[in-house]
């Protein structure tokens, strides 16, 4: 035997191993979760630092920044709401970090009281499937796609241009 018949599968080997190290890696981070956070979520240690009863509006807004939202009917009420979400492939989304900062101040400005809620203190609400009724009915695919076939005809265009 010669040298180059050894030398062959050798090179299929290490192309095999080759590909089976890159697919097995590609695997893995194509199952790895996507982090997204969204809103305002606030850092614990930020919201310490604010006393009610000292601190102000301004104050709040300098530690926290802008709120989320601010009460409908209470303009002295801000809310600071933000979460994490992990997805994993094809998956649903996970909540993993939930976090609602409530501020109510005085009529002065000043800060009255400081809440917050995490995920624990949130409820899960059922989503209902049923759909309105709608008078008519319903149309097959075909039909929207050949619905409008000989409804239009030249004099109905005539005089009108690209455009009109």
């Amino acid at each position: 035997m010669t040298r180059s018949n050894f030398s062959a599968p050798r090179v299929v080997i290490r192309t095999v191993l080759l590909g089976s190290v890159l697919f097995a890696g590609l695997a893995a981070t194509g199952c790895s979760p996507v982090v997204a956070t969204r809103g305002n979520l606030t850092d614990p240690q930020q919201v310490a630092e604010l006393q009610p009863g000292q601190s102000r509006r301004d104050d709040v807004a300098a530690v926290l920044g802008t709120p989320t939202s601010v009460g409908t009917f209470d303009p002295n009420v801000w809310y600071y709401i933000g979460q994490k979400t992990e997805k994993t492939a094809f998956f649903e989304p996970e909540v993993t970090e939930r976090r609602v900062v409530i501020a109510r101040f005085d009529d002065a400005g000043v800060l009255r009281e400081i809440r917050t809620l995490d995920k624990s203190n949130g409820q899960d609400i059922d989503l209902v499937e049923r759909t309105t009724p709608t008078a008519g009915r319903e149309m097959g695919f075909l039909e929207q796609m050949m619905g409008n076939v000989g409804r239009f005809s030249a004099k109905d265009t005539k005089g009108k241009g690209p455009g009109s």
